[in-house]
Parts: structure tokens; sequence; C-alpha cells
């Protein structure tokens, strides 16, 4: 039987008959000892990405694997997006193995945030969802941020055993295990794992060895179509997703003003005492204010995505979720956009309108 040979950048298994499907590598570059398949080495070399055939239940069939092993999960969990970066149900999808957390991106919240408030802060969340995890680690895969720590404590807590990175699209596994690449094992760049801000770069199981009998596997990202970043035209991401520290934006608003965050979202301050609405979005997204009276003509004039997908073209197609505040400190959260952080008074009523598949949530304030 022929031996299988995988990307080293995504692990999709190599072929060289399909020009168009998954790990398609020409016949004459199959004798490099890693090799790129052409999805790969477009999106590596030029920033080009060509879209895979992988469906959710594809990468939900690939993460219930795990459940079939004894091994340590290392689950990551995106700060900016937390909620939206949970996997439902992961510990039933993981068979109930050891699960440690390490909370990714903490170089986009404000530097100003108490970290020990933080982990606290992730704890509580986690309780809610019913996991229970070995320990958890605030860390940003970008800056190597506690990668000792990190290391020390899966070398720890897996005694002996193969180690899964699992997470959503673009939580950040890739990068999170080329620092360790880089850190602890000598790589080159030649020899990294394919990251980028596009989601679904992942495409099958990557093996690295650990030593001379257990691994450590990048695993797909799973897809949460809650998220707005997946109705997002490739090129629309970079202006999305931050990339440096937030700043936070405010804007004082009385009854009948409305926000629009570029053409993404729009939120209405219906009724309630003047309020301050702090905003955690991506530097390079614009937020318009105006009144409620003429937030829908205002709408197609002040949007800068040109959107394909048919429920962004108008206002009128948007879901609306109705709100009524209590006079709690809590984040607005708009699932892979960002949050809007309110001390709001009794009755203070609020509705947020984002595409129909997009959700919306009120949480404890992170911030």
């Amino acid at each position: 039987m022929d031996k299988v040979i995988k990307c080293f950048g995504c692990g999709a298994i190599i072929q060289s008959e399909n020009k168009k499907n998954i790990g398609y590598v020409p016949k004459n570059a199959l004798e490099k000892d890693n090799i790129l398949c052409k999805r790969c080495f477009q999106l590596k070399n030029y920033h080009q990405l060509q879209q895979a055939n992988l469906t959710k239940d594809d990468y939900l069939r690939l993460i219930s694997s795990i459940g079939d092993k004894d091994c340590l999960v290392v689950y990551m969990i995106d700060l900016f997006d937390f909620h939206g970066s949970m996997i439902q149900g992961i510990q039933r999808h993981v068979g109930y193995n050891d699960i440690l957390v390490l909370a990714n991106k903490r170089d986009v919240l404000p530097k100003s945030c108490n970290n020990i408030k933080i982990e606290h802060w992730i704890r509580r969340q986690l309780k809610e969802e019913g996991i229970k995890p070995l320990d958890v680690i605030i860390t940003s895969a970008k800056k190597n941020m506690q990668l000792d720590r990190i290391y020390d404590e899966i070398q720890h807590y897996r005694k002996g055993r193969d180690v899964y990175v699992v997470g959503v699209t673009n939580v950040g596994k890739s990068t999170f295990i080329n620092a360790l690449l880089k850190h602890y094992a000598s790589i080159n760049d030649q020899n990294l794992i394919t990251v980028s801000e596009y989601p679904g770069t992942t495409l099958n199981f990557i093996e690295i060895p650990l030593d001379k009998h257990t691994y450590l596997y990048d695993t797909p990202g799973i897809i949460n179509d809650h998220q707005i970043t997946h109705l997002l035209k490739l090129n629309e991401l970079k202006q999305v997703i931050p990339q440096s520290e937030l700043r936070p934006i405010s804007f004082n608003l009385n009854s009948d003003q409305t926000l629009y965050f570029d053409g993404l979202a729009r939120m209405d301050f219906v009724a309630g005492k003047q309020t301050r609405f702090i905003n955690y979005f991506s530097k390079n997204l614009k937020i318009h204010r105006c009144k409620t009276s003429k937030a829908d003509d205002l709408y197609n004039r002040h949007m800068t995505f040109q959107h394909e997908v048919d429920d962004m073209k108008t206002v009128s197609n948007f879901k609306k979720y109705d709100f009524h505040l209590s006079e709690k400190k809590i984040d607005i959260v708009i699932s892979g956009l960002g949050f809007v952080t309110i001390h709001g008074h009794k009755g203070d009523h609020i509705i947020v309108y984002v595409p129909p598949r997009v959700n919306v949530l009120l949480r404890e304030a992170l911030i």
C-alpha cells in the first residue's frame, strides 16, 4: 500500500489527480521532504485562498474521533470573541478527556485589563457551559505570552499521552503550535503550519512528534455559523478581525439614537436615560451615530462592505434582538464582530439588528 503523505501546512492528504480537490500537488513536487499542497503554497506565498470543500459535519466528525483516544485536549478560546469561539458540547465531543484551556489573543484586549479578573471571568463562563478544565492559562500566541508555562503544563498534564489542540476557526491554534515549534524544536520558517486570518486553513490532523511514541496534533477549526465572519468576503475579514490592542470608542446616547457598525449591525437605543455605550471593535470598522428616525435611510449610504449575501444587502432583512436591561454592567456581544459595554439603568430598552444567522447575547461585562 502506498504511504499516505499529508500537507505539512494544513494536514490534507496529498494527491496529484485533481487540481480542484484539497491536497493537490503536481507530481514533480512529490519528492520534497516537507510537501505543501497548492492551496497552502498560494496562501503562504501569494495570500490567495482556494476554498476547501469540507463541511461543518466533516469538521465535527474529525474532532469527535478524539473521544476514542486517551489524550490531553488543549482547548483554545478567543478572548475577543469568547462565546463565538465556544464549541457546544466540547467535553462530549472529546470523550471527556482532560482539558487544558488556553484563552488566546490577550494582546487584543486593552493592556489596562487585570489578568486575574479576566481569569476569574473566564472560569465563571466555563462553569456556565459545564466545562471543568484542569487549568486556565491566558495567552497571546502571537506574542508568545506564557509560552514556558503552557509548555510545562502540557508536559505535566499529558502524562505520556498524545495532545490534541482544538478550537473554532481562526482562534489561533496553528499560530500557537508554530510558536512552540520555533521556541522548543528549532524549526525553520519553511516547515511551519499554514497560518492566516482565513477560516478553515487547517483541513486535517497535523501530526507533530513530542517524543518517540507520542504526538501533538493540530486539528481543523470547527466552523460556528453564528459568527458574522463566516458571512464576509475574504478581503473583508481584515477589517473585522482585530490585529492589535482594542481602543474603546465611547458614545453617550439618548433614547431614539442609533449606532451602525459599518453595514454589519445596528443598535437602537429605544428608551432610557442617557447612557454611555463603550464599543470594542476592530479599529478598521467604522461606527456611525445617527437619529433612529434616519437610520434606515443611512444604511446603504454609510456601509463600506459590498455584501454578496442577500441577508445583508438591506437592513430590512436583519434579525431583531430585543433587550430590556437592569442596572448591571453588561456586554452586548455580536458574535464574531465585537461587543458594547453598557452600565445601564433599569428599563433601558435596546434593539440590535444583525444578519439572520448571527448571534447576539448579553453577558457579564468582561472589561
